[in-house]
């Protein structure tokens, strides 16, 4: 079963209008709330107020598509910072990938090392007895 539409009555620049959207009140709520505003901001202008209801409505377009592309320009921005950020973290989960293939390397050749000590110990040892026996 798909998501239910919503229906709701909201007030827009004081007349009742209604709101018809999947999403839910509070969400169609809002929008009626941020289009109230944007008008509130546009009826400061004495410009505004003189102009006729279709040169307003153009304006206030004007000013919605406005705050859109500068949403979406933060937005396209976040995400190529996350994308920076992904790369360096990809980047530095590499280092140490290959630091702990250094680190393994290194302790396999200290032990290597020690075994040869060890083996030199004894050479040195099997030298001495020999040569104290003579």
């Amino acid at each position: 079963m798909g998501q239910r539409k919503t229906d709701i009555p909201v007030v827009i620049n004081n007349k009742v209008y209604t709101l018809s959207g999947f999403e839910g009140e509070e969400y169609l709520q809002n929008i009626a709330t941020y289009i109230n505003g944007k008008i509130a901001e546009c009826k400061t202008s004495e410009e505004y107020r003189r102009m006729n209801t279709e040169y307003q409505g153009i304006l206030l377009a004007l000013n919605i598509a406005d705050d859109y592309f500068k949403a979406k320009a933060k937005a396209d921005e976040t995400a190529g910072d996350n994308t920076d950020k992904e790369q360096q973290l990809y980047e530095l989960r590499h280092e140490v990938i290959e630091s702990q293939i250094k680190h393994e390397a290194a302790l396999k050749l200290v032990e290597e090392y020690k075994e040869q000590v060890n083996m030199l110990q004894k050479k040195i040892v099997q030298l001495e007895t020999e040569r104290d026996k003579k």
